[in-house]
């Protein structure tokens, strides 16, 4: 699929992944997270959860098949408040003793939804977790990042960013209210095989905070001695 150039450059739209683990009770549900345009992958229960490849944005449990599995407890309990995948349970009504809210899972629907049902809890998950809704569109304030397109707006307006502004504001926005050091910042948005110093975060964020900041909007907070914060909440 053709999309706008950015920065010179044509970049791929990357899918949501959703990877769904149990058994028959989630084969209804496939078919209709692809046609909403995920990228589904299916997991057995008890087989080794996918280690390689883009990470899960959300997880669909079968509960009645995965609710004794200690690797998906593990999964879902190992990742830090709001920074790993959404999980979503699809539970049997007439076994709800299965359910148990303290297991941490973002929302559930019983095996008698429809597919489209259970589209609209990821894209509710998802938005709570990251605010980027199932179309790839972040929102803060009056900010707004099309991530498909790679276009940036404040108020309105249409910003012109170049590709490193635009990764480092997306990686930012991601990961909201996390203080990020230097060392992360270059090794996420300039890569791990980066010489740069840590100067070159700091002309990236002065570069980027004069073209989506102003006296009614701060986005990007300095922590000193650390590094930034992305305020979720300008």
């Amino acid at each position: 699929m053709e999309l706008p150039p950015f920065g010179g450059v044509r970049y791929p739209t990357r899918m949501r992944k959703v990877l769904m683990i149990g058994g028959e009770a989630l084969a209804p549900f496939r078919r209709g997270l692809e046609e909403d345009g995920y990228q589904v992958v299916l997991a057995a229960a008890g087989d080794p959860l996918p280690a390689e490849g883009q990470p899960a944005d959300a997880v669909v449990l079968d509960l009645g098949a995965v609710a004794e599995d200690a690797a998906v407890k593990r999964m879902i309990q190992e990742a830090p408040g709001g920074q790993g995948p959404a999980v979503i349970a699809v539970i049997d009504p007439e076994r709800p003793s299965s359910f148990d809210p303290a297991m941490g899972l973002d929302d559930f629907v019983v095996t008698t939804a429809s597919p489209a049902e259970l589209a609209l809890r990821i894209r509710q998950a998802l938005w709570r977790r990251t605010g980027v809704d199932a179309r790839n569109v972040l929102r803060c304030g009056d900010l707004e990042m099309d991530l498909a397109n790679y276009t940036v707006q404040v108020a309105g307006q249409p910003l012109d960013l170049t590709y490193k502004e635009y990764e480092l504001l997306r990686f930012l926005a991601t990961n909201a209210d996390r203080v990020l050091n230097r060392e992360t910042l270059l090794n996420k948005v300039w890569g791990y095989d980066f010489y740069g110093g840590a100067r070159t975060v700091d002309v990236h964020i002065r570069r980027l905070r004069s073209k989506i900041e102003d006296r009614h909007h701060t986005f990007i907070e300095t922590v000193r001695n650390v590094g930034y914060r992305f305020r979720a909440a300008p």
